[in-house]
């Protein structure tokens, strides 16, 4: 459970604000882009130069949400509740194993 509702639910709403083909790609290679800058952030301040990459996939990652939504023609959903931050990675990871 997640804020009193199943994974399964949160996946269930997120998927169905993201019907369109070019917002469903923009997000499967915009997620992992962030999720995979987050940790290399942690790097960063021991790498002298390094900070580049993980803001470039960060940026990079975001841009691909945006672009995605503006087909879509919807906002984001953490626009509206913010904890579907958390929910975006989740989806990735059932789409990759064919559940979303």
């Amino acid at each position: 459970m997640f804020f009193g509702r199943s994974w399964d639910e949160w996946i269930e709403q997120y998927a169905r604000s993201h019907q369109h083909p070019v917002n469903r790609f923009c997000h499967t290679v915009g997620i992992p882009l962030i999720a995979l800058s987050l940790p290399l952030f942690l790097v960063a301040p021991f790498v002298h130069g390094f900070w580049v990459i993980p803001s470039g996939l960060f940026v990079v990652g975001w841009i691909f949400q945006f672009v995605g939504h503006a087909f879509e023609g919807k906002p984001p959903e953490f626009f509206h509740d913010w904890r579907f931050l958390f929910v975006g990675l989740r989806w990735w990871f059932a789409k990759m194993a064919g559940h979303a």
